[in-house]
This record gives structure tokens, sequence and C-alpha cells, in this order.
């Protein structure tokens, strides 16, 4: 057994949506359908939007689509890869995923591109 890791899960989120919300919610589910399968594995699943969209919320933007958007979306994951263990590469063309993965590959950190190359962490302790 592996000791659990935080797992950046990256992949399209603002893109190709042209900024519609209902399109970018469509794919943070997509980013989100990866949470549990990391986390049954032993793992903790991450996923940047959700730090950085509370993070814009709270400074008064107005989304995603905001101008200081720029300075917190793509900055937050770089910060969570100071952190990250590995990062789970989704399918998709997406900037912002292609750079995360750039990041940790610069620092040495694993790129998976399929949930079954993640390997098993602590399992999930049964529910009481």
């Amino acid at each position: 057994m592996n000791t659990p890791m935080l797992i950046l899960i990256a992949g399209p989120y603002a893109s190709g949506t042209g900024g519609d919300p209902a399109l970018m919610a469509r794919n943070l589910a997509r980013l989100e359908e990866a949470a549990w399968p990391i986390f049954a594995a032993g793992h903790v699943p991450m996923i940047g939007e959700w730090v950085a969209l509370p993070v814009l919320r709270s400074a008064g933007a107005t989304g995603p689509a905001d101008p200081l958007a720029e300075q917190v979306m793509y900055p937050t994951a770089a910060r969570l890869l100071a952190h990250c263990d590995a990062v789970l590469r989704l399918p998709g063309e997406s900037k912002g995923a292609d750079q995360d993965v750039a990041i940790a590959r610069e620092r040495g950190i694993p790129v998976y591109f399929s949930l079954d190359e993640i390997p098993v962490g602590a399992p999930v302790p049964p529910a009481t």
C-alpha cells in the first residue's frame, strides 16, 4: 500500500465554453467525476476551481470571465501544485491543464493520464 497522495485533477474548465457558465459547470462536473475514484483509491482529490472560484467570489469578481480571474485561476493551480503529490490530466484541450502538467513535470511530480495508472493508497475505511 502506498502513502495517500493529494492529486490535482486537471482538464478543461473554461476552454471551449466561450464563457458560458452552463458549459463551465458541465466541465467542472466532468472534473469532479474523477474525485470519487481517486478518493476510493486512498488519495485526496483536488481541483483548482474548488479553491479559485471561492477566492474570486470573495474578491468581488463576477465569475471566471471577470478580469480578476486571470490573477486567480492559473496562479491558484500553480500554488496548489506546491502541495500536490500527483496530477491526473483528463482528456480535452485546456491551456491551464497543459500548464499544470508542465509545472508538475518541472517539479518531478508524477502525471497520470488515466485513473487506472494511479497506484492504490490508503483504503477507504468501512462506514460505521
